[in-house]
């Protein structure tokens, strides 16, 4: 059984860094394609980031970029996702998501079709 457990979220103040992590059980991240997602308030679940089942490449919304930073600890089966200058706008519940089945090693996959597995949420609140 698959298990994807997020933490890390909390309530800062804007311009704030936060570190959220994504912990796997049951399989291992190597070679399989790791994603965030997002739902604020009122609004449906967006993709905010991914990594590559190579583990050597990221692909970010623009609305995050040169903001956030996806790595993926293979050791610790942990991805994580460092979210930095953090804006009100950035609140919301924080996704991880697993994509097991075959996947080419460079394509980045964005939409939720794309993953088979994702953890409870966790909760990131940014104030003005």
């Amino acid at each position: 059984q698959v298990q994807l457990v997020e933490s890390g979220g909390g309530l800062v103040q804007a311009g704030d860094s936060l570190r959220i992590s994504c912990a796997a059980s049951g399989r291992t991240f190597t070679s399989y394609a790791t994603a965030w997602f997002r739902r604020a308030p009122g609004k449906e679940r967006q993709f905010v980031a991914t990594i590559n089942a190579s583990g050597g490449d990221t692909y970010y919304i623009d609305d995050v970029k040169g903001r956030f930073t996806l790595s993926r600890a293979t050791s610790r089966n942990t991805v994580y996702l460092q979210m930095n200058s953090l804006k009100p706008e950035d609140t919301a519940v924080y996704y991880c998501a697993a994509r097991w089945r075959y996947s080419t090693y460079t394509t980045f996959y964005t939409t939720e079709d794309d993953y088979d597995y994702w953890g409870q949420g966790t909760q990131v609140t940014v104030s003005s």
